[in-house]
């Protein structure tokens, strides 16, 4: 009976645990493809999602990355973490917007210029202007 229940406790405690490494999800979101259209404001590009990117969303993923400041960042629950450290980020010119994602988090965290983990639900937005195309919600920052 104690055996069953111990293999009971591992299934449903990895059930739990975030989709694939950090490494392997910046990878995964890698994978983006555009598709050129127009708006108000004239030609835009709108990400494509491809069926290994759909495959995590919803899913609690994990994410290491730099913590991005931005403009109108007054809540510490609210951030952009990049893949790559802040002088290569997507905003500084040295990668492509596939390498930064908007973070929810459930509770306020304080500004490091370290590497943070992060994990939480992966929403994909192709749509919202205002928002980035890769967002996790009800993030939760891990000690490292």
């Amino acid at each position: 009976m104690r055996l069953l229940l111990s293999g009971l406790m591992i299934i449903f405690g990895t059930c739990a645990m975030a989709q694939g490494t950090s490494a392997e999800n910046w990878k995964t979101l890698s994978k983006i493809e555009y598709e050129k259209s127009k708006d108000e404001y004239g030609e835009i590009y709108v990400p494509k999602f491809g069926p290994d990117i759909k495959s995590i969303e919803g899913k609690e993923i994990e994410l290491s990355g730099y913590i991005i400041p931005f403009e109108g960042m007054f809540e510490p629950d609210h951030l952009i973490i990049s893949s790559v450290p802040v002088a290569s980020c997507f905003f500084c010119g040295g990668a492509g917007p596939e390498s930064v994602a908007e973070i929810y988090l459930d509770e306020s965290v304080k500004y490091t210029a370290k590497k943070v983990t992060i994990t939480g639900k992966l929403k994909l937005n192709d749509s919202d202007v205002d928002q980035l195309m890769y967002i996790l919600e009800g993030a939760k920052l891990q000690p490292n």
